[in-house]
């Protein structure tokens, strides 16, 4: 798959398991799951059988857990497979391959498992959880997160460096939502209150979400325009250019 490379490609993004877990953590796990790792490759696993796996995990977590309001054992399932992202990853290298595919696998795999996350959310407010309105916030979080996403990606595939994060990412919008999801499952276990911390928790990630995404889009907006200057100030400029 091409020369050998030090990791799968994933700096740029973080993935749930990246969000959820800090560095030391991480260190942590990827010394105890590096054996593992090397006993798949053994097996003739693949790294992106490992991806596909976990991201199959984090849907049925997601959306056969949650819209029925399972959502604490729907949580735990969630985690046990998020831990595929410092697995395949821990494959990629000790096999020293190529990260541009297994980078793009993996983006577009975490949108596919973020829209099930907010999509069981959304159904579960559709159906048993009756609050038309929660609903309509799960949505908004599955969407907007898909375009913030989006903004960073495109801005850069037109050479412009988005140079913001925002307010809330990808791994934030992440680490509230299902820790608050986790949390709130405690309720049929006799936890007085606790279900409330998950609407808390959408709210949050969907005034979030539209305050990164006016973030990057004023970015972006800002790195066109003194990008258009520069090239109206060489000599021989053609003026402006209109990406396609």
């Amino acid at each position: 798959m091409g020369q050998p490379v030090t990791s799968r490609g994933r700096g740029a993004t973080p993935t749930v398991g990246k969000a959820m877990l800090n560095k030391y953590a991480r260190a942590f796990f990827t010394r105890v799951l590096t054996p593992f790792a090397a006993f798949l490759i053994r097996r003739g696993v693949s790294p992106d059988t490992v991806t596909l796996i976990g991201t199959a995990g984090v849907m049925a977590g997601a959306l056969v857990f949650y819209p029925r309001g399972e959502f604490f054992w729907g949580t735990v399932v969630i985690t046990l497979f998020v831990f595929s992202d410092l697995v395949d990853g821990n494959m990629a290298r000790q096999l020293g391959r190529s990260s541009r595919w297994g980078a793009f696998l993996d983006s577009t795999l975490d949108r596919v498992a973020d829209g099930a996350i907010f999509g069981g959310f959304a159904l579960w407010y559709a159906g048993s959880g009756d609050d038309n309105v929660l609903c309509a916030v799960s949505i908004f979080c599955l969407a907007s997160g898909q375009v913030v996403s989006y903004t960073k990606a495109r801005g850069e595939s037109i050479g412009l460096p988005v140079a913001v994060n925002g307010l809330v990412e990808r791994a934030e919008r992440l680490v509230i939502s299902l820790v608050a999801a986790g949390f709130a499952g405690l309720h049929k276990f006799g936890v007085p209150g606790i279900q409330y911390l998950l609407p808390v928790a959408l709210w949050i990630v969907a005034v979030g979400s539209l305050v990164t995404l006016v973030q990057r889009v004023v970015t972006v907006r800002r790195e066109s325009a003194e990008a258009e200057a520069a090239a109206a100030a060489q000599p021989g400029s053609q003026g402006r250019e209109t990406a396609q």
